[in-house]
């Protein structure tokens, strides 16, 4: 199983690594202005962030939810190909994207942490950041024209659908009755712990910067499209040796983990905002994100497994509010700061992580 898990991992952030990297840049290329490319990468996240509430109105996430979000995913990236000039069929498509992989990882991280648990868990998931470097080394070569891109995002999107589901019908044939009867029985209280999901919204809108205009921020400082490729890849090498080593470091207490996580992260973009042109500082805060993403990702789950009964749904609550809400509102907001004051980019993104700092503070007082 975990090397199931691990291949899942390494397709489905090679496919992240795609839209993140590579289809900002690609819209810029074929027209698109910053305002609209904020709209578009701002969706996906909207639609993480309201999925988790259908769940406590009923809905469970079982195996054939979890078919269904592989579907929508290959479903979703297929769609980038006919729609990519025109906005609305690209947002729709976009859309149905965001439902998937909103659904995909709640649902793969909690069989990982069932199956290898926290110490082990960066080992496996480092297969994740080894599929995202990949990728971004290899499309870069051959990013000719813009619908080059997105057969790599159709691609890596069938590949993860096909480990997925191998990954998904071995859990389901080990424990789908065990799992759908403790679900059911859990109750789940997103207002509780209000201090730490609040942590979490501002921590990842201050990624929204990062995600959705790194790439033309810097290619716009004069830093070539090569060199911005590096790094992404030299961050995503911090992170796979954080991945690799932070087992004891999680034996340690969690929620002061991420407030030191939080406040190297606003450190880290105000490096990005003051020297947006100086190679040496660049590479110094992408080696950052071996703390504000991996130590910081595996903390955040860490804790949730442990303050929550109902875990997958606590999982879900965590992408949605995080990597949801947080993304929309990351998204959307770096698309006005960009549009309108492009200096101000990263550090509206050093104050929200400042905040995020904050919020884990209160919380690690009440603890």
């Amino acid at each position: 199983m975990s090397l199931i898990i691990g291949v899942f991992y390494f397709f489905y952030f090679a496919l992240i690594g795609v839209h993140i990297i590579f289809v900002p840049k690609i819209l810029s290329m074929v027209g698109y202005s910053a305002m609209d490319i904020g709209i578009i990468f701002a969706s996906a996240p909207l639609v993480r962030f309201i999925v988790p509430f259908l769940f406590l109105k009923g809905f469970k996430l079982d195996h054939k939810v979890f078919v269904a979000a592989l579907i929508f995913m290959v479903l979703g990236a297929i769609g980038f190909y006919p729609a990519l000039t025109f906005f609305w069929p690209l947002l729709i498509s976009n859309i149905i994207f965001g439902i998937g992989i909103s659904l995909l990882l709640p649902y793969i991280e909690v069989i990982a942490l069932d199956h290898i648990g926290k110490e082990s868990y960066g080992k496996i998931r480092l297969f994740g950041s080894l599929g995202f470097i990949a990728v971004a080394l290899v499309l870069v070569r051959y990013l000719d024209e813009p619908k080059i891109g997105i057969s790599f995002l159709i691609a890596m999107a069938l590949a993860t659908s096909v480990f997925g589901a191998f990954a998904g019908s071995l859990e389901h044939k080990k424990s789908a009755a065990v799992s759908a009867i403790s679900e059911k029985l859990q109750s789940f209280n997103p207002l509780t712990h209000l201090s730490l999901w609040i942590g979490f919204l501002l921590m990842q809108v201050s990624f929204g910067p990062f995600y959705n205009f790194f790439t033309i921020y810097t290619t716009d400082n004069g830093v070539s499209l090569d060199m911005t490729v590096w790094l992404w890849s030299f961050g995503v090498l911090a992170e796979i040796m954080m991945f690799y080593f932070q087992g004891p470091l999680l034996r340690s207490n969690l929620p002061r983990l991420l407030v030191i996580t939080a406040l190297f992260t606003s450190l880290r973009w105000m490096i990005v905002a003051l020297f947006p042109d100086n190679l040496t500082l660049l590479f110094l805060s992408q080696s950052l994100h071996a703390l504000s993403f991996a130590l910081f990702h595996t903390a955040a789950i860490t804790i949730l497994f442990s303050l929550y009964h109902s875990k997958r749904l606590a999982q879900q609550f965590f992408f949605g509010i995080s990597y949801g809400l947080g993304g929309f509102l990351g998204a959307l907001s770096a698309g006005v700061l960009y549009q309108y004051t492009p200096d101000w980019l990263f550090t509206g993104g050093a104050i929200a992580a400042f905040g995020a700092t904050i919020a884990f503070r209160i919380h690690l007082k009440k603890q």
